[in-house]
C-alpha cells in the first residue's frame, strides 16, 4: 500500500514565496543563517555559569572531560536542564501573578472594565484554599482569593496549595521524593542558586529540584493563572469560532493581538465594539474594527468569545505581510523582534504594552489594568489611524480559514458528558474501560522553523492517534495548527476509528478537544485527577492509559510543562530534542530512571509517526496494567440478577 502523503500547508507556502520574491526577511531566512548551529549548545555540553569559562566538554570522551572547575557532563547538562525550566516556569508564573493582582484590583473596584464573571468557580477555588465563603460578597471572597493566591509566589512557610488538588497517591510520591512544591519565586531562586558556579554538583540532585520547581509551575503559577483567569473572564465553554489569515479583512481596520495575558487583549476586543470607534473607523474609509488573535493570546480570546484566529507563532510575520494588518499588538513570551523591522516595510503600527517587554522601534503604549478600556481604546484608535496609509496594491490576504469548535475546560466537559445535575467522567472512564475509547493524549506546545517550511507534523500526529481511538487534548500553537486545518470540528470524525467515533457521534463533540493557551494546560492536570477520581483506572494520574506530547517545542516553557507532566506520572514526548544528550546519565535518568520515581517519564527526538505509536504503546501498556486490555464478557441479567445490583 502506498505510504500515506504527509500534510503540506500550501497557504504559508505560497506567502512564505511571495515574502521572498519581495525580499522580505522571515524567521526561516534567519534560522538558515544560523546552520550549523552549535553541536555543544544542541547537546547541553557549554557552561557560562561564571567567567572561568565558557567552558565546553568533549562529547566523544576525548579532551576536556571536564570545565575548568571539574565540572563533568552530567553536572554541566543538568544545570542547564534546570535552567531551562526556570525560565519556563518564571514566564507562566509571573504571567499567574499579573492576574493575581487584577483579581484584588478589581474586587477593590481599581481596576474599571473588570469584573468577577465567574462566582461559581470562585466559590470552588475559595474552598479549596480553606477559606469559607459564607456570608461574603462576591468582592470580598475574589479579594480574599486573590491575596491568598498572591502569597503563593512568595510564602516564607508551606506548600503549593493547588497541589492538594491532587490524588492523594501522587501527593504523597511528591513527598516522599522531596519535590512538593513551595513558594514559586523560592523554587526559581533556588535553581539559580543551585546551578551557579560552586553549589549543586550531582545531576540526580539538580534535577529532583527542577521536578519541584516544575511542578510550582504546572500546580501553582500555571494552575492560579487559569483558575483566576475563569474568574475574570468565565470559564470557558464550547463556542465556534474561525482559524486562519483569511480571517482578516481588506475593507476592516485589522488589529492583531499576540502575547499570552488575555489582560490586555480583553481591553482591545471591547474597546472594538465601542460604537464612538465605529464611527471613527467608518470616517477614515473602514467597514468596521476586526480584532483577531495570535499564538496563546488567540487561544485565550477564542475559548470564551469566539473571536476569530490570525494564526499561530510561526505565522506572525505571515499576517503582516498581507498588508492588511493595521496594528500588531503584543504583551509577553513569543513576540518575534523581527516583526518590527517587518512592520516598518509596510504601513503597521507595531505596538508594545507591557513594561517588561519592549522592542526597540516599536510603538509603546503601556497597559495599566487601572485605566484598562482607556489604554485599548488609544491603541484602537492607533489602528483606526493606520487604515488610510494601507498600500491597496500590496493587500493579499489569503481565504483560507477553517470553523473551529474551542472551549473544552475541564468543567465542560464534564458537563457535557453528563449535563447540568449529572456532571461527571464516568462516561468517559468507562468508555475508555470498555475499550470504546484506548486512552486520552494531550498534544500541547510550539510551532517553530526548524520544522521545513509546509511541513505540518502536528496534524500527521493528531490523525495517527484518533484513528487509534484515542481521544485528543490540545492547547497552545499545536491546537491551532489543528484548528486552521479542520481538526476542531465534529465532522473530523470521520478520521477517528470506530470506537472514538461512537462516542463523539453520541456526544456530539470533535474527537480533537482545543482547551486552553499554554497556560492553560493545568486544566489537564485536574481533567487527570477527575479521571482517578472517577474511579476505575487506578488510584493516581500515573495509572490512568493517557500520554503527552509536544512536537515543535521551541520556548522554554515547554520544556516545564513536559517537566510537570513528567512529575505528575504521565508519559511525554517531544519531537525535536532536549539539549541533554551530552550526558548519557541525564538521558538515562529522564527517559527511563526517573519512572521508578514518579511514574511518568519523558521520549524525545521522535517523528510524528514514532510519537504517535510510542504513546499508543504506553497507553496499551497501561490498559493491560488495569486488565481492561481485553474486552470484559457479556453477561445477560436476569431480573434477579438485576434486583442484587446496588447503585
Amino acid at each position: 500500500m502506498a505510504e500515506e502523503k504527509k500534510p503540506s500547508d500550501s497557504m504559508s507556502l505560497a506567502m512564505l514565496e511571495d515574502m521572498a520574491s519581495c525580499g522580505l526577511e522571515t524567521t526561516w531566512d534567519r534560522y538558515e543563517k544560523q546552520l550549523p548551529m552549535c553541536g555543544f549548545g544542541k547537546s547541553g555540553l557549554c557552561c557560562r555559569h561564571c567567567n572561568m569559562g565558557p567552558c565546553q566538554v568533549n562529547p566523544f570522551g576525548g579532551e576536556p572531560k571536564t570545565g575548568v572547575c571539574g565540572a563533568d557532563a552530567d553536572t554541566i547538562v543538568a544545570r542547564g536542564f534546570v535552567r531551562v525550566i526556570a525560565g519556563g516556569t518564571s514566564a507562566h508564573s509571573d504571567h499567574g501573578r499579573a492576574v493575581c493582582e487584577l483579581v484584588i484590583a478589581t474586587a477593590k473596584g481599581e481596576a474599571p472594565g473588570y469584573e468577577i464573571k465567574d462566582t461559581k468557580k470562585l466559590n470552588a477555588i475559595a474552598q479549596t484554599m480553606g477559606i469559607d465563603p459564607s456570608g461574603k460578597s462576591k468582592e470580598d471572597l475574589a479579594l480574599a482569593v486573590g491575596e491568598m493566591a498572591l502569597a503563593e509566589f512568595g510564602k516564607p512557610h508551606g506548600h503549593q496549595i493547588m497541589t492538594t488538588r491532587a490524588p492523594k497517591a501522587r501527593q504523597e510520591i511528591w513527598k516522599k521524593l522531596g519535590i512538593l512544591p513551595r513558594s514559586i519565586d523560592r523554587e526559581v531562586v533556588e535553581a539559580m542558586h543551585r546551578t551557579s558556579m560552586g553549589v549543586d554538583q550531582d545531576y540526580h540532585s539538580l534535577l529532583l529540584h527542577g521536578q519541584r520547581m516544575s511542578l510550582a509551575d504546572g500546580w501553582g503559577g500555571s494552575m492560579l493563572g487559569t483558575e483566576l483567569q475563569d474568574i475574570l473572564f468565565g470559564t470557558p465553554k464550547p463556542v465556534l469560532g474561525e482559524i486562519n489569515l483569511g480571517v482578516l479583512k481588506a475593507d476592516k481596520v485589522n488589529v492583531i493581538v499576540h502575547g499570552h495575558e488575555p489582560i490586555l487583549s480583553e481591553m482591545v476586543a471591547l474597546a472594538s465594539q465601542d460604537p464612538e470607534l465605529l464611527k471613527e473607523a467608518e470616517a477614515v474609509g473602514a467597514k468596521g474594527i476586526v480584532v483577531a488573535g495570535i499564538c496563546c493570546t488567540a487561544n485565550e480570546l477564542l475559548i470564551r468569545h469566539g473571536i476569530p484566529v490570525a494564526g499561530h507563532m510561526k505565522m506572525q510575520e505571515l499576517a503582516i505581510a498581507t498588508g492588511a494588518v493595521d496594528a500588531m499588538v503584543v504583551d509577553v513570551q513569543c513576540i518575534m523582534q523581527g516583526d518590527v523591522a517587518l512592520a516598518a516595510k509596510f504601513h503597521t503600527r507595531c505596538i508594545t504594552t507591557s513594561p517588561k517587554a519592549r522592542i526597540r522601534g516599536a510603538q509603546h503604549i503601556e497597559f495599566e489594568e487601572h485605566h484598562a478600556l482607556d489604554t485599548a481604546r488609544k491603541i484602537v484608535r492607533e489602528a483606526i489611524a493606520a487604515f488610510p496609509k494601507r498600500d491597496q496594491a500590496r493587500v493579499k490576504i489569503p481565504q483560507d480559514s477553517s470553523a473551529a469548535i474551542a472551549g473544552f475546560s475541564h468543567e465542560a466537559i464534564k458537563y457535557m458528558l453528563g449535563g447540568s445535575f449529572r456532571a461527571s467522567y464516568r462516561p468517559l472512564n468507562e468508555n475508555i474501560i470498555n475499550g470504546r475509547i484506548r486512552g486520552v493524549a494531550g498534544v500541547v506546545g510550539c510551532t517553530q522553523p526548524k520544522i521545513a517550511k509546509g511541513e505540518q507534523p502536528y496534524l500527521e500526529l493528531v490523525k495517527e492517534l484518533i484513528s487509534n481511538d484515542v481521544l485528543v487534548v490540545e492547547t497552545g500553537c499545536a491546537a491551532l495548527e489543528c484548528g486552521r486545518s479542520g481538526f476542531l470540528l465534529p465532522e473530523f470524525q470521520e478520521a477517528a476509528g470506530p470506537g472514538l467515533r461512537e462516542v463523539c457521534e453520541t456526544v456530539g463533540m470533535p474527537p480533537v478537544l482545543h482547551a486552553g493557551s499554554c497556560v492553560d494546560n493545568s486544566r489537564i492536570l485536574i481533567a487527570c485527577t477527575e479521571m482517578v477520581h472517577e474511579g476505575g483506572l487506578g488510584d493516581d494520574i500515573s495509572s490512568l492509559p493517557v500520554a503527552g506530547a509536544c512536537f515543535e517545542w521551541m520556548h522554554e516553557k515547554a520544556i516545564a510543562i513536559g517537566q510537570y507532566f513528567v512529575s505528575s506520572g504521565v508519559f511525554t514526548a517531544f519531537g525535536i530534542t532536549l539539549p541533554v544528550y551530552g550526558s548519557p546519565n541525564v538521558v538515562k535518568y529522564l527517559t527511563q530512571e526517573i519512572e521508578g520515581e514518579t511514574g511518568g517519564k519523558w521520549a524525545f527526538g521522535l517523528t510524528a509517526s514514532g510519537m504517535a505509536a510510542a504513546m499508543i504503546d504506553h497507553i496499551n501498556a497501561k490498559r493491560a496494567a488495569l486488565g481492561i486490555d481485553k474486552p470484559g464478557e457479556r453477561v445477560l441479567y436476569d431480573m434477579e440478577a438485576r434486583r442484587q445490583l446496588r447503585f
